[in-house]
């Protein structure tokens, strides 16, 4: 029989007990057994140390929205021959069923679970009272959380590290087009399993709602990209190398269509889905929605 071990990688920054608390709780409740890997990116805390989870303290903070600590938690877990790997935002939480039914997700697959690279969950927007938010996803966005990789994705774990500071407000998205560009082979989840803590006032405004305490407007990358676009044609080469796709144009100097605005927008079903299935969104990720 094969022994198959599980890990759920946590980048924090300064985040206060409660939600580590939380996003810890989330995972030791899971009905498949796992372990929780947190990395502090700069500044660890001494509550994590008495949770009885792996805690990797990071000497300095990266300012890269926790790319540098997912990427790193994520490798450790490549090195250590974890059979999967999912990611946890450290102000998000899971439900109980999150990792069996990603890989109740996988082994339905056609091939089974072998031939399946990694898998999407889906999400509950929650207010931070934790009551849900009536809000249809974005098609072929894919939020951090959401993602569960297995080895067949293992190859594309570096590029958290690597992409550039400056797209790194939008990771998430970033990191979408480097597994659309790729032959992977993905799995949905039908049911949602994770709750995302939401605070872009952007989706209160849509809901007729006051914005929270600590609401975010909507990321533009505008600048950076327009900087990025502004380097030299090896600089630019170097860009695209490390972001795992053509980020940048180099006969044209512009960015590509990877999206430059963090937010939702809310879609037609009839569109062609992003994640890069090749379906409509409303036979793919909006399927369920």
């Amino acid at each position: 029989m094969i022994d198959r071990r599980y890990l759920i990688v946590t980048p924090y920054y300064k985040e206060a007990d409660y939600f580590l608390s939380r996003c810890i709780e989330s995972v030791r409740k899971q009905s498949v057994c796992c372990d929780h890997l947190l990395v502090a990116d700069g500044f660890p805390s001494g509550f994590i140390d008495s949770q009885n989870v792996r805690h990797i303290k990071l000497d300095t903070n990266h300012n890269d929205f926790g790319n540098t600590p997912r990427g790193v938690g994520c490798l450790i877990g490549v090195s250590e021959g974890y059979s999967g790997i999912g990611l946890l935002d450290a102000d998000n939480w899971f439900e109980p069923t999150h990792i069996a039914s990603c890989l109740e997700a996988a082994s339905s697959f056609p091939g089974g679970i072998g031939e399946c690279d990694f898998v999407v969950a889906r999400r509950y927007r929650r207010r931070p009272d934790e009551t849900i938010m009536p809000l249809v996803e974005e098609p072929g966005h894919i939020d951090t959380s959401s993602f569960f990789f297995l080895p067949g994705s293992y190859d594309a774990l570096a590029f958290w590290v690597t992409m550039p500071k400056a797209v790194s407000p939008i990771c998430d998205r970033v990191f979408t087009q480097v597994l659309a560009r790729r032959e992977y082979k993905a799995a949905f989840v039908k049911e949602p399993t994770v709750n995302y803590h939401d605070l872009w006032a952007s989706n209160y405004h849509y809901l007729n709602e006051p914005p929270p305490d600590g609401a975010k407007p909507n990321v533009d990358i505008t600048k950076g990209m327009t900087e990025l676009g502004a380097k030299s044609p090896r600089e630019i080469q170097i860009i695209n190398r490390l972001a795992g796709f053509s980020l940048i144009d180099p006969n044209k100097n512009s960015r590509s269509e990877t999206p430059l605005a963090q937010g939702d927008r809310h879609p037609s079903r009839n569109e062609p889905c992003p994640c890069g299935s090749g379906r409509k969104y409303k036979h793919c990720c909006g399927k369920h929605t």
